[in-house]
This record gives structure tokens, C-alpha cells and sequence, in this order.
């Protein structure tokens, strides 16, 4: 039988999620029917009859089918809203319990000296955003982001952008006029400026090259800087710490006409 595509990728889901494959592919089924027989389920699903019994025990323990015991017994998942917020809970509660975890786990630290100039790699845009919004909150006088790419505008930055405490400047640098008026709307308290780093996006830009999407600049002491890859839209980052980090020192540098006048970098 072929298996549509977005069913496959529900099945793929759930399985990140937690359920086992015959779990997540009899919900998925059930999801399609209104109710079903195991038989009919079975047909489906390709998952063995013998074997859906315990996926739907699993399941139903788990509060996402319910069971009629008629003859034959008839199946039916719980309401997609309903299932929904069961395996929202249930992913939160797994997050919280790894966190717990390694927050009280043993730190064996060989070394008591750390680097004063650290760089560091990562990749994938929700990882970067969650970095860049890390920094934001710790931000003790000047946040300074330049946004090279629209689409990193969202609306979990934005709320992060507002929340920063009234004694810290924030000062925000576009490429075009419109999305700067778009930044004074959302992020009112900021100062905004266009970005004079043509290479960011500029008239230079060569098609398929890789662009910068964001630069980050926290209290002219930690730099982030994103690009996007052309083809596939994937973001990947490095961030420094340090205020002596050649990094931090050229992007105050690059930066420098969009900050404060009177707090230029000397």
C-alpha cells in the first residue's frame, strides 16, 4: 500500500516524540478513521494484527486512543487538539527532566584556566535564534543587532527585543528602508539606522553567495555572526566572548556607524 507523504512525515514525527513505530503509525491511523477494528487498522497501517494490540495498549495508556470493548473491539484516537496538548505536555515534561539532569550533574574540569578569547561554531537557524536571544537578555548597557535577512525578524526576537531593560540601548541596523519601518513598529524603544555594509546584501552580492544573516553585538564584548547558505536556506553561526577577541574588535569596528554617536568605539 502507499503511504501518503504527509502521513509519513507525521509517523516520523511521533516517533521523535517518543512513540515507538508501530505506536505512531497506528495513531496516525486511527487519525484517518473514525474508529477501527484491529483488522482494519492492521490493513492500513502494515503494522502486524498480533502487534496492535500492544500499540494500542501503549497508547491508550498514554491518553491518545480510547477503546470500545465490543466484539471485535473498536479503536479511535482521542481529538487531534486534545492529542495534541497530551504529547505537548509530555515532550515539556521530558525537556524539564533533562534539564534537571544535567544542571545537577558532576562538572570534572581539569583545567581551572579558561581561555580569554573563545570562538565557537554552531548550526541551524532555531539554535542560532535561541543563542542570539540568550545574549540579548544578557545585556548589561548596548545590544546592537543588524538583520540581514527579513525572515529573522520573528516574533519570539521581537518579544526578547522588548524585554530588554530600559537602561540598555538597543540599536538595530537594516538593509532597507521598509523593514526598518517595520523594526521602529515591532521594537519602538530601539534605535534604528541603515546599514551601510553593502556586502551584507548589497548591489556586490554575486547570486547563489553565501550572505550574512545576522550580526549580533552585545555590550562591545560578544559577537555573533550568522550566514545563510544560498540553496538550502540553513543557517549556521560563530559567536566570540572576550572584549579583546580579534572578532568582537573588528565588528565594533564594521559596526561602528550604527552605534550611539556618542559611544563610538574609539
Amino acid at each position: 500500500m502507499d503511504t501518503p507523504e504527509n502521513v509519513e512525515d507525521a509517523i516520523e514525527i511521533l516517533q521523535q516524540l517518543g512513540l515507538k513505530e508501530y505506536e505512531a503509525r497506528c495513531f496516525v491511523g486511527l487519525a484517518r478513521l473514525n474508529t477501527g477494528t484491529a483488522k482494519k487498522l492492521s490493513e492500513i497501517t502494515q503494522v502486524p494484527r498480533t502487534r496492535v494490540y500492544d500499540a494500542i495498549r501503549v497508547l491508550e495508556a498514554q491518553g491518545l486512543v480510547e477503546i470500545q470493548h465490543s466484539s471485535p473491539q473498536q479503536f479511535r484516537a482521542v481529538p487531534l487538539e486534545e492529542a495534541t496538548q497530551t504529547l505537548r505536555a509530555q515532550y515539556e515534561e521530558r525537556v524539564e527532566r533533562l534539564h534537571h539532569a544535567l544542571e545537577t550533574v558532576d562538572v570534572v574540569d581539569e583545567d581551572d584556566e579558561s581561555p580569554v578569547q573563545q570562538i565557537w561554531a554552531m548550526t541551524g537557524r532555531d539554535a542560532i535564534e535561541t543563542r542570539t536571544e540568550e545574549l540579548i537578555e544578557q545585556a548589561t548597557n548596548e545590544v546592537v543587532l543588524v538583520i540581514g535577512d527579513e525572515s529573522l525578524l520573528t516574533e519570539d526576537l521581537v518579544d526578547t527585543l522588548n524585554r530588554v531593560s530600559t537602561d540598555v540601548d538597543v540599536v538595530i541596523g537594516t538593509l532597507t528602508e521598509s523593514l526598518q519601518e517595520h523594526v521602529r513598529s515591532a521594537v519602538p524603544a530601539a534605535t534604528t539606522f541603515i546599514s551601510g555594509l553593502e556586502w551584507l546584501h548589497g548591489e556586490y552580492t554575486v547570486e547563489n553567495e553565501t550572505a550574512i544573516g545576522r550580526l549580533l553585538l552585545v555590550d562591545r564584548s560578544t559577537i555573533l555572526v550568522s550566514s545563510i547558505i544560498p540553496d538550502s536556506k540553513k543557517e549556521q553561526a560563530i559567536f566570540g566572548e572576550g572584549f579583546g577577541n580579534g572578532l568582537v574588535v573588528i565588528a565594533r569596528r564594521l559596526m561602528a556607524q550604527g552605534l550611539i554617536p556618542a559611544r563610538d568605539p574609539q
